[in-house]
């Protein structure tokens, strides 16, 4: 007996604006996302068969684990009883998140799933924002000795910038694109435009990356609901395929891998959705970068497979524009749209839902047929790339 899989589709997206949201709280970031993608789907959220929640540091900055029982509590949906589970792979829980629910339903066990990503990071501040972002890397041998985020992107970023000859312009473009596209988007934490002259002289960081080569600390939640093709056509919805789905690991290290700037996660868990997609990688219509520091936009372009290794720089002039031939991150990515952790990579099913439906407003990439969504962990150490939409 052949089995044959369901196809999953994403029928409803919601998310709250990213931003330091001090008024709300970490459960009520939950609920208005979740509420927003159930409106939006027009459904009843008792048609819910199984919840993933996707956070990473509830636990540390919030002192509140169990956030599966949370969502579903106060989504209003415990009465019915249905699992609620948390996802957390770093800052690719997002991404995790929404391959179990496409996992769930290409299996034939659910229907309807529902992603919740969400994260509270401004109850905490200054030292302390450091010390627990950094939990996302390798605690004993890298933040033990003072390694944080920056400090490994930074120290990558000169790596790769000696090798390849490449200079900060390039990476401060990553940065002046994210902040054009994040102006004409609502929901984006920072809609202001910048100029390359104030990304390359912004206050310094981590040499070489200042402050406008990396992403804030964001408050927000996004949320989608994945159901079989059986439930669309019962209710008589649409939606956008999710055409493929794959995952990757590496090393947690940095100096464990083979390359300090080869992020072979990435680049297998790239080569991987496009195959199963049936798809090239010049058939990409657009692509949403987990790009939480400047540098690692420019690796995720060549890893993921839009230019060969060091030629990235030849590309963020002009063709990463939302009129160029790849437009990327036109949500405004992690350094504008924001980057809170649990949200980020639910956040760009979101984006790629609004898109592919043409209601992207001002920041519509026009003819978009699909797209590859790249959600990361930590410096690399995690990869989940999806495709959605038309092969």
């Amino acid at each position: 007996m052949v089995t044959v899989l369901s196809d999953a589709y994403i029928i409803g997206a919601g998310e709250t604006k990213f931003g330091e949201l001090w008024e709300k709280s970490l459960r009520e970031l939950a609920v208005e996302a979740g509420l927003r993608a159930v409106e939006n789907a027009g459904i009843y959220s008792r048609d819910v068969e199984v919840l993933y929640g996707s956070n990473s540091l509830a636990g540390i900055i919030n002192g509140q684990e169990n956030i599966g029982a949370l969502l579903s509590d106060f989504s209003g949906i415990a009465e019915n009883h249905i699992p609620a589970i948390r996802i957390e792979a770093s800052t690719a829980s997002g991404g995790a998140a929404v391959r179990q629910a496409y996992l769930a339903v290409k299996s034939g066990e659910y229907d309807l799933v529902m992603v919740g990503g969400v994260e509270k990071m401004t109850d905490v501040y200054g030292s302390e924002t450091l010390d627990l972002t950094s939990s996302v890397l390798d605690r004993e041998w890298e933040a033990f000795f003072g390694g944080t985020p920056a400090a490994l992107a930074a120290i990558t970023a000169r790596k790769y910038m000696a090798d390849f000859k490449v200079d900060k312009e390039a990476l401060a473009m990553i940065s002046v694109n994210d902040h054009l596209n994040a102006s004409k988007n609502p929901d984006a934490h920072y809609r202001n435009k910048i100029t390359i002259e104030q990304a390359m002289n912004s206050t310094p960081v981590a040499e070489p990356l200042n402050l406008m080569d990396c992403s804030p600390i964001t408050d927000g939640a996004a949320a989608i609901l994945v159901a079989s093709e059986k439930y669309m056509k019962k209710n008589k919805l649409d939606g956008i395929r999710i055409l493929s789905s794959a995952d990757a690991q590496d090393y947690l290290a940095v100096h464990s891998r083979k390359s300090m700037y080869g992020l072979d996660s990435a680049k297998i868990a790239s080569q991987k959705a496009l195959s199963k997609a049936g798809m090239k990688i010049d058939d990409v219509s657009f692509v949403e970068l987990h790009d939480s520091y400047s540098i690692y936009g420019l690796l995720e372009l060549e890893d993921l497979g839009f230019a060969e290794k060091g030629k990235a720089k030849d590309l963020v002039y002009d063709e990463i524009k939302l009129n160029g031939r790849i437009p990327v991150n036109p949500s405004g990515g992690l350094k504008a749209k924001g980057n809170p952790f649990g949200a980020t990579g639910v956040g760009q099913f979101v984006e790629a839902y609004m898109q592919l439906k043409e209601k992207a407003g001002e920041r519509q990439v026009k003819g978009a047929k699909n797209a590859m969504l790249h959600s990361m962990g930590g410096t690399g150490s995690m990869s989940v790339v999806h495709m959605v939409g038309d092969a």
